[in-house]
């Protein structure tokens, strides 16, 4: 893989991505929604003591947990849709080198991801550090205001961004592997809600802990606590090191997937 033709193939992909206003709509999508679920959240979200128990940097980026939809459906129509309309061999005919085309989809994929990531949940924190002391999330209750200086908010903060780009990349890998844009986009999502909606079925706390601790949204998630850290079923960057881990085995074998089957 030459670096020249890597870098000419991400600026084409590029290229296909904020030339069709598809994308961009998608991605504004993401910034409202994580932003209007994080300050609904935010608004609703109440604290009478020092006891309630709640974590406000959490409460703050709640709607990372819908966004990450829109950031899967996003990667996932990168391949998906040129699989569908029969765009794939006229990419494949100019980069016959598949593995580069994988990769040049992630960098442009990844960096569209952070970018819209970063300004949700930017805006997400500001609304949550807005709202929350209106309702009793307080000094008085125990409870700073939200502030990027503060070392664990700084780092649920990035890591929620973080989050975003690993659940694209994994859902480019499922896409280049499964070629179909809607079962991967099926595919992705059950990855990410089946752990938690088995969480509140089982009822075994052992097995509930491992599912926790194994699952690519409850585990990478955990990069967003910043309160009680000592209770979680697995530390905020080791979470976030699951998610990386489902990501990167996406990517194998999509990339593999795509080297060895015909366009």
């Amino acid at each position: 893989m030459s670096a020249g033709g890597l870098g000419q193939t991400v600026h084409a992909e590029w290229t296909k991505l904020r030339t069709d206003t598809g994308y961009v709509w998608l991605l504004l999508v993401l910034v409202a929604v994580t932003a209007s679920v994080s300050a609904g959240v935010a608004a609703t979200a109440h604290c009478s003591s020092g006891s309630c128990g709640e974590d406000p940097v959490r409460l703050s980026l709640t709607g990372v947990t819908l966004g990450q939809a829109i950031a899967a459906i996003v990667s996932v129509l990168v391949i998906g849709h040129e699989y569908g309309t029969g765009l794939i061999h006229t990419t494949l005919a100019a980069v016959p080198r598949r593995t580069t085309v994988l990769v040049a989809k992630a960098v442009v994929v990844g960096g569209a991801v952070c970018a819209a990531g970063t300004v949700a949940v930017l805006v997400s924190a500001l609304a949550g550090r807005r709202l929350l002391p209106g309702n009793g999330f307080t000094s008085a209750h125990g409870y700073a205001a939200l502030s990027l200086t503060d070392g664990p908010t700084l780092r649920a903060v990035a890591g929620s961004v973080i989050y975003l780009i690993l659940v694209a990349l994994l859902a480019l890998g499922v896409a280049a592997a499964v070629r179909d844009a809607a079962v991967a986009i099926g595919v992705v999502l059950g990855l990410l809600y089946l752990f938690p909606l088995l969480s509140h079925v089982v009822t075994d706390p052992h097995l509930r802990q491992h599912l926790a601790q194994i699952g690519p949204m409850p585990a990478g998630l955990t990069v967003q606590a910043t309160t009680g850290l000592s209770h979680l079923p697995i530390g905020p960057w080791a979470g976030l090191g699951v998610l990386a881990l489902w990501a990167a085995g996406a990517l194998v074998i999509g990339g593999t997937v795509l080297g060895l089957r015909d366009a």
